[in-house]
C-alpha cells in the first residue's frame, strides 16, 4: 500500500481521542502507541554529537564525535556527511528512531550556553553544513529534528525569553539554516524552541510554523515541541504543532479533545496533524518492525578512525610562530605537557547534547602513545578549572574497603518501608531524567548511600552537594551539608537544581571515615538529580611544580580552557574569561619556555589579549569527541595537517561583540538590535579588528590564488554566474585549502553588509600541486529580503566576487554586473501589492500605481516639493497635507493601490 494510501485508511477509522493521542508523547522519549489499530510508537533520542539513548547517566555507551562548532571548523560538508551516516547507525543501537538534531542556531553572542552546539555566526555556512549532517543520518532511514525553531540563541531566561527580531534580520540570518534544511534535506520532524519570538512563543507561532515552515517552505514532516515547551492548547494547535514531548502531554490531550468539539479547533487541523505523525511513523519502517530494540554499546572500530579523523580536521591553528609547530621529533628529547585539560578528556559540551561515550583519549594519553619511547613525556596539571567540585568517587580513594557507596532506593519520599533497589555506586552522580529503574516509583522516592572514605593526606577536604531534590550529607554521622530545609537555586540539571553548598572538613590522613548521603524527591519536576564532589588538599605549589618542569624540557604544550560545566545548555556563561589560574599558568609557563604552546578546548571565543604574545603557537581543539588526544596529536606532529578554519569571529574583547549593549536582555525581551550585522558582518560594518577574523585557520604549508575568472561580466537574473581561481600549494607539505567566496553588493537600495559567504570549497593539494576550483552561483547568492514587499530581490547594479583564505584576507576579486530585466506585466499575491504605506518613490516607480497617484492627485504630481518626500509613504504624507490626503482619499487611493495590475522590472 503506498504512504499516502495507508496514511488515509488508518484516519479514516481513527476516533478524535485516537488522533488527539497521537499528537502527545507517551513518556520522555516515545510518541503514543495505538494498539487497536496498529499504531506504532516511535522513539526520539538526544544529541547532535552523538545517539545518547534513554539515560544521561546509565551503563550505555555511545561513540562521541566533535561538537557542533568543531564540525563546523572542518568546513567539509563530505566529512560531516559520513559523520551523520555514522550517527544513524548509532542511533539504531540505541532502539531509535528519530535522532534529535542537528543544532542550527545562529552564534549571536559568545557567552551563549549553547555555543559550541551550533556550527556557526553564518547562515550559508550553516546551513550547508546541516544540509550535509541531514542527509548523512537520514541515508541510514533515521529521521532527524533540526533545532531549535527559531531565534533560540542564547540560555539566559530561554524558557520565556521574547527574541525581538526584525523581518529582514529573521530571513536573512535566522531562517535560512532551517530553509535550506527544509527545502534540500527533508527532515522528518522540525523542533519548535522554548523562547518566544517578538512575543509570541514559538511553540504556537503560526507566523513561523505554518506560514512560513508549511506554506511557503512546503515542509511535510512533523512539528515536534521541545521538552515542555508547549503552554497552551487552542494556540498552540491552531498554530502548526503537531507533537508535544515529553508525555504524558500537559496540553494537547483531553484539553484538545474539548476544543474540537467546542469548535475552537477544527477537526480537519487534527487530521493533518495526524497526517505528518502517520507520515513520520510509516517512513520509520515501525509497522514492519513493531518492538523496540533494546539499547546496545557498539563501538565500530570505522566510527573510530572517523572520530579521530573528524577530531583532526576540526583543530584550528591560531599561530605557529617560528614554525614551532609541528613538533620536531628529531629535536624534541623532553616534552611538558601541563595544565587542567592535560590529563583529562574534554570532549564535548554540557545539557541534552551530553553523551556516555565508549571511551575518551585525554591529550596526555595520544601525546604518550605517539611520543613512545622517542621523547621523555611528563606531566603536571598546574592548576584547575573546575566550576563544581569534582565528584568523589570513593573507589579510587579506597579500595579495601568495597568498591564505593551502597545506595538504597525507597518508593517513599521519608526513607521508611524496605529499599525498593539496592546497588553499588562508585560515585553519587546522578540525573534521572524520565529514566528510572522500574522498581523505583520515579514521581515519589528517597534514598539513602553509606560508604567508608579512607584518607590518603591529612588536610582540609571541601565537599560539595548540589540536587533536583532534597538532599544532605553525613561524616561520620555529623550532618555537615543541609541542602534540605533551605535550597539556593542553581544552573544545574537545566535550571532545576540546587546552588552547589559547600562545607569543609579536616580529615587525617590513614583514618576511615564513614560517609552518608540522604536524599529526597517529591513530586514534580519530571527530573532527579543529585552530586556529591569532594576537592582534596593541594600540596604545595602547583604552578611552581609546573615552571620547574616546563624549564627542564624542549617545549611544553599547555592544555587550558572549559569543560562542559562552563558551557552547556541550561545557562549561558558569564564573561569570555579562562577560569582559575589558568592565564597566570600559560603566562610562567610561556616565561620558562620558549616554545610554549597552548592548545584550547573550548567550544566558544575566549579572551587571549593578555598572553598570546608570550606564547609560541595556539591551537584551538574545540571539544573533539572521544579521540580528543588521539587528534590533537596527529596535529601537533604532523601526522595531520591542520586545515581547520573558524566558523566564528573571535574578538579581542567582549565589547567589541555584535550583541555586547543588548545582551541578554531585559523586562523579558532581548533585542536583536545588530540586525543583519552578526559576526563578520558586524566588524567590517564598524572596522574593528577581530582577534581572529571568521574563516581564519594556518595550515603547515602556503597557499597562492590566481587567475580568477568569471564567464561573464554582465548577467541577466536567470543566468548562472560560473567562478573559477587556481590555488597552488606554494609549500613542502600536502594540506587542505578552504577557497571561500563572499558577494559585495557595491551599491545597493536597502543597507547591506559589506559582503557575505556565497560559496566555498575545500581542496586537498600536494606540495606544488595546483587546482582549479569553480563556484557557480544564482540570484540567491545576490539578494536580500525587502520587508516592505515581502520579498527577495536581487538589484540590478555592480557586484564584486571575493575570494578569500578568510573573510579579511582576500586573495582576489573581480566585478560583474547584473542587467536590468524587462518590465514584466504582473499581478502580485496580496502580501506584495503596492498599498499607502509604500513610498511615493516605490508607488511611483510602478507604472500601475504612478497611474493610481494620477488619477486621484493629478497635477499634485507636478509639484517641486515631492522631490524631497520620495522617501515618505502616503500615510506619513498625510500629515502634512491633510486637507488634501484625508482619510477618505487615502481609502480611495489604497483601494485602487491593491487591486491594480502592475508593471515592474522583476
Amino acid at each position: 500500500m503506498e504512504t499516502q494510501e495507508q496514511i488515509e485508511a488508518l484516519l479514516e477509522q481513527m476516533t478524535l481521542e485516537e488522533k488527539v493521542a497521537l499528537c502527545g508523547g507517551a513518556d520522555m522519549w516515545h510518541t503514543q502507541p495505538i494498539e487497536r489499530l496498529g499504531i506504532p510508537a516511535i522513539k526520539m533520542t538526544d544529541g547532535p554529537n552523538g545517539a545518547r539513548g534513554g539515560s544521561f547517566k546509565g551503563k550505555v555507551t555511545s561513540a562521541c564525535f566533535p561538537v557542533g562548532i568543531a564540525l563546523a571548523s572542518t568546513w567539509n560538508t563530505e566529512l560531516i556527511g559520513r559523520v551523520g551516516a555514522a550517527l544513524g547507525e548509532e542511533t539504531k543501537t540505541k532502539g531509535a528512531h528519530i535522532l534529535l538534531a542537528p543544532t542550527v542556531n545562529i552564534h549571536r553572542h559568545p557567552l551563549g550556553g549553547r555555543h559550541f552546539e551550533c556550527y556557526s555566526e553564518d547562515p550559508y555556512l550553516t546551513a550547508r553544513l546541516a544540509v550535509a549532517y541531514i542527509k548523512g543520518v537520514q541515508s541510514q532511514n533515521v529521521g532527524t529534528s533540526i533545532k531549535h525553531f527559531a531565534c533560540n540563541d542564547t540560555e539566559f531566561e530561554r524558557m520565556t525569553i521574547s527574541s525581538e527580531v526584525g523581518e529582514r534580520a529573521l530571513q536573512e540570518i535566522y531562517l535560512p539554516p532551517f530553509r535550506a534544511a527544509v527545502k534540500k534535506a527533508r527532515p522528518w520532524t522540525v523542533m519548535a524552541a522554548y523562547n518566544r519570538v517578538n512575543g509570541t512563543f514559538a511553540s504556537e507561532h503560526p507566523y513561523l510554523l505554518t506560514d512560513i515552515l508549511k506554506k511557503e517552505w512546503g515542509f511535510e514532516g512533523l512539528v515536534v515541541s521541545d521538552w515542555t515547551a508547549v503552554k497552551s492548547t487552542v494556540p498552540a494547535a491552531n498554530a502548526g504543532m503537531d507533537l508535544e514531548m515529553p508525555g504524558p502531554p500537559r496540553f494537547l490531550d483531553d484539553k484538545l479533545v474539548r476544543a474540537v468539539k467546542d469548535g475552537l479547533v477544527s477537526e480537519e487541523v487534527i487530521d493533518d496533524k495526524v497526517r505528518r505523525i502517520l507520515g513520520v511513523i510509516i517512513e520509520t519502517g515501525a509497522f514492519e518492525m513493531p518492538e523496540e530494540m533494546p539499547e546496545t554499546s557498539v563501538d565500530k572500530p570505522e566510527h573510530r578512525r572517523l572520530a579521530r579523523e573528524a577530531a583532526a580536521e576540526a583543530i584550528v591553528l591560531l599561530k605557529n610562530e617560528h614554525n614551532v609547530l609541528p613538533l620536531n621529533m628529531d629535536e624534541i628529547k623532553s616534552l611538558a605537557v601541563i595544565g587542567p585539560n592535560a590529563n583529562v578528556a574534554r570532549i564535548q559540551g554540557g545539557g541534552s547534547a551530553k553523551v556516555n561515550p565508549h571511551y575518551a583519549i585525554t591529550p596526555l594519553d595520544g601525546i604518550t602513545r605517539r611520543c613512545g619511547d622517542a621523547i621523555k613525556v611528563s606531566y603536571e596539571q598546574g592548576c584547575t578549572n573546575h566550576k563544581m567540585t569534582p565528584v568523589l568517587n570513593l573507589a579510587s580513594f579506597s579500595p579495601a574497603e568495597g568498591v564505593g557507596f551502597t545506595g538504597e532506593f525507597f518508593n517513599t519520599f521519608d526513607l521508611s518501608g524496605e529499599p525498593a533497589l539496592t546497588q553499588v555506586d562508585e560515585g553519587i552522580d546522578f540525573f534521572w531524567f524520565g529514566e528510572f529503574s522500574p522498581q523505583v516509583n520515579h514521581k515519589e522516592f528517597s534514598a539513602r548511600w553509606t560508604g567508608k572514605f579512607t584518607v590518603p593526606e591529612s588536610g582540609t577536604y571541601t565537599f560539595s552537594l548540589t540536587s533536583a531534590g532534597l538532599s544532605r550529607l553525613y561524616v561520620d554521622g555529623r550532618e555537615v551539608i543541609d541542602n534540605w530545609t533551605e535550597q539556593v537555586r542553581g544552573e544545574a540539571y537545566f535550571g532545576a537544581g540546587t546552588a552547589e553548598r559547600l562545607a569543609e572538613v579536616a580529615l587525617t590522613a590513614g583514618q576511615v571515615y564513614e560517609l552518608g548521603v540522604v536524599y529526597s524527591k517529591q513530586s514534580a519536576p519530571v527530573l532527579a538529580a543529585i552530586r556529591l564532589g569532594c576537592l582534596p588538599p593541594v600540596a604545595g605549589d602547583p604552578i611552581a611544580r609546573a615552571i620547574e618542569l616546563a624549564a627542564e624540557s624542549d617545549a611544553a604544550l599547555v592544555f587550558v580552557g572549559l569543560s562542559d560545566e562552563w558551557e552547556s545548555e541550561g545557562y549561558d556563561r558569564a564573561d569570555m574569561e579562562l577560569p582559575g589560574k589558568q592565564v597566570e599558568l600559560i603566562e610562567k609557563i610561556a616565561a620558562a619556555n620558549e616554545n610554549t604552546v597552548v592548545v584550547l578546548n573550548t567550544g566558544a571565543p575566549v579572551t587571549m589579549t593578555g598572553w598570546i604574545d608570550q606564547v609560541a603557537a595556539v591551537v584551538e581543539a574545540w571539544y573533539p569527541g572521544q579521540e580528543c588526544g588521539n587528534g590533537i596529536a596527529d596535529v601537533l606532529f604532523g601526522d595531520v595537517n591542520p586545515s581547520g578554519k573558524l566558523p566564528t569571529t573571535f574578538p579581542k574583547r567582549l565589547e567589541d561583540t555584535p550583541a555586547y549593549i543588548n545582551y541578554p536582555g531585559e523586562n523579558g525581551e532581548v533585542l536583536y538590535g545588530e540586525g543583519l550585522f552578526v559576526g563578520y558582518r558586524y566588524y567590517d560594518e564598524k572596522k574593528i579588528e577581530p582577534l581572529f577574523p571568521f574563516g581564519y585557520g594556518l595550515s603547515y604549508t602556503t597557499f597562492e590564488y590566481s587567475n580568477l575568472t568569471l564567464n561573464a561580466s554582465e548577467y541577466d537574473l536567470d543566468d548562472e554566474i560560473q567562478i573559477a581561481v587556481d590555488i597552488e600549494n606554494t609549500g613542502a607539505r600536502a594540506g587542505k585549502e578552504v577557497a571561500q567566496l563572499y558577494v559585495r553588493d557595491v551599491e545597493s537600495r536597502l543597507v547591506r553588509p559589506d559582503k557575505e559567504l556565497k560559496a566555498f570549497q575545500k581542496i586537498a593539494l600536494r606540495p606544488g600541486e595546483t587546482k582549479t576550483v569553480h563556484f557557480t552561483l544564482g540570484s540567491e547568492a545576490l539578494s536580500f529580503y525587502d520587508p516592505k514587499r515581502k520579498q527577495w530581490v536581487a538589484e540590478a547594479g555592480a557586484f564584486q566576487v571575493l575570494v578569500s583564505s578568510s573573510s579579511r584576507d582576500i586573495r582576489a576579486k573581480c566585478s560583474f554586473t547584473l542587467k536590468t530585466p524587462p518590465p514584466v506585466e504582473v499581478t502580485l499575491s496580496t502580501e506584495t501589492r503596492l498599498n499607502v504605506d509604500c513610498t511615493l518613490q516605490e508607488i511611483l516607480g510602478d507604472a500601475g500605481g504612478k497611474a493610481v497617484l494620477e488619477k486621484h492627485l493629478g497635477d499634485l504630481l507636478l509639484a517641486p516639493q515631492l522631490s524631497m518626500a520620495m522617501e515618505f509613504s502616503l500615510t506619513q504624507l498625510a500629515s502634512f497635507v491633510p486637507g488634501v490626503l484625508t482619510p477618505q482619499k487615502l481609502g480611495e487611493i489604497n483601494e485602487d493601490l491593491v487591486s491594480c495590475k502592475v508593471t515592474r522590472g522583476l
